[in-house]
């Protein structure tokens, strides 16, 4: 077995054929050596190994350069391959109790477990963006998706009128109008509530990313869904600036996309950043030329981000003093912050070619085993 990456000359149908005939001929080789449970394991860990395993380095090389209309055909030798690996495995076990009989069973070794599946095309995309920035120094917080009007609106500087908090955008919980307006409930409409939970709980500096799922009173299309998903940052400390926002945004754009990817930044509005920006990302299918994908601009918009608004720190800070009221911890004068927000499925549909965020909630298996 060889640990060199194979180069793909491209992606028609007899270099994949070639390609992955290579790989099955390796395995085949590899599993005449498979006559003790150690040597089983290794074998294992080689082609399956979860962060470092052969099979995941390849998919990673061969599929973030493969353009949309080969992924399926390597999806599908992926998953016969891993198929024929899992069946090299089984094997020894049962055509050689003789040496299992002589070895004994060493009940300190892990046990042998068969995953059910695999991560469904949204975790391991949300997965991906909170590992780039776990590699930064941050930490991962989560929050419920049932959430109070302070948390999801007033702490964040959404005022009374907003029309965020109208029905209309906002899945509201049923029974709550006798309830005073900060404590009614409703279904979270981003994982933002979770930036004030940890700064009300800790004092700085913080550095979060915060995935999960939230509820928009919006109608299902082809670019939208009432339930989705998001990856939210927050990073406060003294003398963090927009130029901290900038170059850890280009930093993650650029793991998730390509080092060839570039980054800008627009003003924009949103109630709880002052200065506001929209980033949007050079295209990753055309390499900024222009094409149908990108509206021929050259650009995607892909979050949105800004400097945490005073008025923000001013909540938190009204909230801590109830507990110790000389408390000064988020005082903007000391302390600067910023925050970020993505969501995921226009990440994933990018990433995986997928035209209709429909496709993710649908459950078909023709869909998910593209990702096998």
């Amino acid at each position: 077995m060889t640990d060199a990456i194979p180069q793909l000359p491209s992606y028609d149908e007899p270099a994949l054929d070639a390609a992955f005939a290579t790989l099955a001929e390796e395995v085949r080789a590899g599993s005449s050596s498979l006559t003790t449970v150690e040597a089983q394991e290794n074998f294992r860990l080689h082609w399956l190994g979860r962060k470092q395993g052969r099979l995941k380095l390849i998919s990673d090389a061969w599929l973030k350069s493969a353009p949309p209309e080969a992924r399926k055909p390597l999806g599908m030798r992926f998953n016969q391959l891993k198929q024929q690996i899992e069946q090299v495995l089984e094997a020894p076990a049962a055509a050689k109790p003789a040496a299992t009989a002589v070895q004994g069973i060493d009940i300190t070794l892990p046990g042998a477990v068969r995953r059910p599946g695999i991560a469904h095309p949204l975790l391991e995309t949300m997965h991906e963006v909170v590992r780039v920035f776990h590699q930064l120094g941050y930490s991962t917080n989560l929050g419920p998706q049932v959430e109070s009007d302070f948390y999801n609106f007033e702490a964040l500087n959404f005022p009374p009128n907003h029309p965020a908090r109208d029905t209309q955008d906002t899945l509201q919980i049923a029974g709550q109008h006798t309830r005073p307006s900060r404590d009614r409930l409703l279904m979270r409409t981003h994982t933002s509530p979770v930036q004030i939970r940890t700064m009300i709980a800790q004092a700085p500096p913080i550095r979060i990313v915060i995935p999960g799922k939230v509820h928009r009173n919006d109608a299902a299309d082809a670019t939208h869904s009432p339930i989705f998903h998001q990856v939210e940052g927050l990073c406060v400390d003294t003398n963090i600036t927009f130029s901290d926002l900038k170059g850890t945004l280009d930093h993650a754009m650029k793991a998730l996309f390509g080092s060839a990817v570039k980054t800008r930044f627009f003003p924009s509005f949103f109630p709880f950043t002052e200065p506001s920006a929209d980033v949007q990302i050079s295209c990753i299918f055309c390499g900024g030329s222009g094409c149908r994908k990108c509206k021929h601009s050259g650009w995607i918009e892909l979050l949105g981000c800004g400097m945490v608004d005073p008025a923000v720190f001013a909540a938190v800070t009204a909230e801590r003093r109830k507990i110790n009221p000389d408390d000064d911890a988020y005082n903007p004068e000391k302390m600067t912050g910023f925050a970020f927000g993505m969501g995921v499925e226009r990440i994933a549909m990018m990433l995986h070619g997928v035209s209709d965020i429909g496709h993710f909630y649908s459950g078909d298996m023709r869909f998910l085993e593209r990702f096998a």
